[in-house]
């Protein structure tokens, strides 16, 4: 009178089980497995999901590049400021034992965050970048 439940297993044919590692088996049939989903997966829904995958890699890959490119014309063009960049000064656990100076670039020690300050062009603290 009691229900048994059904066991799903793969038998390992060119290797030992433990030597199988995530995505060794494709994701429909580890659904299976797993009783995510009802029936097996066939060869032709395997290689239709794995098609699928490689398209949208090539189209993420093909936009990746095209936003790239056109952020790159939007800094050459004055559209878009680039990131600024954060100098940090001694060691993030130590705080920072030196002279107070205005800078223009923002700094970063320990807990503490000082924004880059405006200079008149032409001042004597000024430096090159």
């Amino acid at each position: 009178g009691q229900i048994i439940p059904e066991r799903r297993f793969v038998e390992a044919i060119n290797r030992q089980a433990y030597q199988y590692e995530t995505g060794d088996f494709p994701t429909e049939w580890e659904a299976w497995i797993r009783k995510k989903r009802k029936d097996p997966p066939t060869i032709e829904e395997i290689l239709k999901n794995e098609n699928y995958r490689e398209e949208m890699k090539r189209k993420i890959k093909d936009v990746s590049e095209k936003d790239k490119l056109l952020q790159a014309k939007e800094y050459k063009e004055g559209l878009v400021a680039e990131p600024g960049h954060t100098r940090v000064k001694g060691h993030a656990s130590a705080p920072y034992y030196g002279k107070e100076e205005p800078s223009q670039d923002p700094t970063s020690t320990a807990s503490t965050f000082q924004p880059g300050s405006w200079m008149p062009p032409g001042s004597g603290s000024s430096h090159k970048k």
